[in-house]
This record gives C-alpha cells, structure tokens and sequence, in this order.
C-alpha cells in the first residue's frame, strides 16, 4: 500500500516508524506543519515527525495551510496514494483531500471515541478521573473527530500516570492498530461502525486558567488536574511561583493503587487520617517524600515540585531546601 503520512508532535512518530519498518507498506510522502521557532536562540525547530522522515529520506511537505495550498494539493493528486494516515496532524482536512486515496484517510485518535473528540482527548479523560482510555481508528469525514470507526484497543490508566505516561502508551498502542485497520481494509474485513453523537464528549484545548490549582477542591480532583494538565499547575508559596508536577493523593480507597515507594504511607495511614487543617495548609511533612497539604477533602502529598526559576526537584527535597514547615499555607496562583 502507498502511504501518505500526516502528523506533527512526538505522539505521531511510534505510528510513521512502524508503517516505514512495515514490509507493505510504503510511505512515499510526510505532510507535516512548517518549522517553529523555538527557544533563547530562536532556533528554527522541525517538529518530530519531520526529524523521522528526512532520516528516512521520504520527501516532506509543510504547507501553512494544507486545504489552500494548490501545490501541495496538486501533489496529493499526483501520487494517488492508497490512503492517507492522519495522527495529530494539527489541520483540518478539506473534503477534496479526503476524497482522494482509494481507502479514505484514516485517523488514529487518543481516545475511545465518541468520548473525548477534540484536541485535548489525554488530558481531559485524565482530568476526569477515567480508569481506562484507548485508540481509535476511524474513516475521516469533515467534522471534528466524527467519522465512522474502524477498530478500538484500550488501556488501563495507573493513579499516577500523568498526560505524558498515557500518550506515550497510546502512541504504541495507535501504531499497532493502525498496521492491523490497514491490513483489514486491503482485506476488506472490517466493518466501519457509526458513532454515536448522543454519547460524544468534547476535549478542547487546554487554557492558562485550566492550570491554577485551587485548594478549595477535593484531593482527588486536584491530583487528577496535576496530571493531566502535567507539567504546568501552579499555586504559590511564600509568594513565589510554585509548580506542582506531581502528586499523591492520600485517600483510603486509593492506598492499594499506590507504587512501592508510597508505601511508608500505609504504615503512617492511622496518623494521617486524624490530621486536619486549613485548604492549602501544610499538616504534616513526610520523611523522604515530602510535604502534605490539607484539601476541602482529602491530603494530597506534594511528590514532585518546580519553584520559578529552579529546577524540578522531589517533594523532599523542596521541604529540605526551603525548610517547609507545618501550618504554611500554598495559595491560588493569582
């Protein structure tokens, strides 16, 4: 099969590698957004999947705007490719491209569709709280993530997994299902299955505001918040800028789900259980894990932290270096 790759970010790469390892397949052009420029340098950086096609040697393409650029849709045309593969691509394609390969355009999504259309399907199913997430393959048409769906495979997703940990799972999970939604449409064995917008959930993009952590929420809420929206939450300490990457909630019906390094935290579960204190304030200090701060309900430990200008650094070493006592309060980030 002749491939046309879309895509952009690092999530993109694990599928454009497996179909150019893929004996075949061929990937014979790369459409990807153009160069940004990055950096105190303000360095012109190509974005990921450009770096793994001029390795390859596939011919790249980067119009600003994939639907008006008539030379990029006139080499479209040309190659009468046999489908083309769209992965955060960060374009919406017009109905004249998705017209042209003879298996339609298949997206590879990060979510179990109709949940999560949007740009943000990671983050928000993590903000959530969801248990489980997946991919989705689908046939493209127009609309926003709407098309019919092609094949599913989920994931479990761990209390401490954050946007990042989950991406990187569902990268390799889309690369796989999109060699076995190919191989199954060249066979025609596969069924394309309607979704059902009455069950559809939106993921829109991620805002500043979405960052600010408020105290006045429950822990879990909170946690869940650090990590989908990893790494940029913010509150305030000693009225500097305090970035929280990562945190533990400490809830009893979540102490079974913690890893091993958490554990001291069952042992101290008795002591923890009568704290109390002020949302935002600091009621204990944990050895060797760092500081715990009080939440409308719930304790939610402080696992990893970044104070502005600094380098992230373990809870424990943020309450070592600051001498982070009990009854200091985080506040909202203004």
């Amino acid at each position: 099969m002749q491939i046309i790759f879309f895509g952009t970010p690092q999530f993109a790469v694990p599928t454009l590698e497996a179909l150019i390892k893929h004996p075949d397949l061929k990937v014979i052009a790369v459409v990807t957004q153009p160069d940004k420029r990055r950096g105190r340098g303000n360095k012109t950086i190509p974005s990921a999947v450009k770096k793994v096609a001029v390795e390859h040697n596939i011919e790249v393409w980067q119009p600003k705007s994939v639907k008006k650029n008539r030379e990029t849709l006139d080499k479209l045309q040309q190659v009468q490719a046999d489908a083309f593969v769209v992965v955060a691509y960060g374009q919406i394609l017009s109905q004249e491209i998705l017209d042209l390969p003879k298996f339609g355009c298949i997206n590879v999504h990060g979510s179990l569709l109709p949940q999560y259309r949007g740009a943000a399907p990671i983050q928000w199913s993590l903000y959530h709280g969801d248990a489980e997430t997946g991919i989705t393959t689908m046939l493209m048409d127009e609309g926003l993530d709407t098309g019919d769906m092609l094949l599913k495979a989920q994931i479990p997703i761990n209390l401490l997994d954050n946007a990042v940990d989950v991406a990187i799972k569902l990268a390799n999970q889309g690369a796989d299902l999109l060699i076995e939604t190919l191989q199954k449409l060249k066979a025609n064995t596969i069924t394309p299955t309607p979704q059902d917008d009455a069950l559809s959930t939106y993921a829109r993009l991620i805002e500043k505001s979405d960052y600010k952590i408020d105290w006045q929420q429950e822990a879990l809420t909170i946690h869940n918040q650090v990590r989908a929206f990893y790494p940029s939450c913010v509150t305030t300490f000693r009225e500097q800028q305090l970035k929280v990457k990562a945190t533990v909630p400490l809830i009893e019906s979540k102490l079974d789900l913690l890893p091993s390094e958490c554990q001291v935290i069952k042992q101290k579960w008795q002591d923890l259980v009568n704290l109390s204190g002020s949302n935002g304030e600091v009621v204990a200090i944990l050895k060797n894990l760092g500081a715990v701060v009080q939440t409308k309900a719930g304790l939610l430990l402080l696992k990893e932290v970044q104070l502005a200008g600094k380098k992230a650094q373990s809870g424990w070493d943020f309450v070592n270096g600051m001498r982070v006592t009990e009854g200091e309060r985080m506040n909202e980030e203004e």
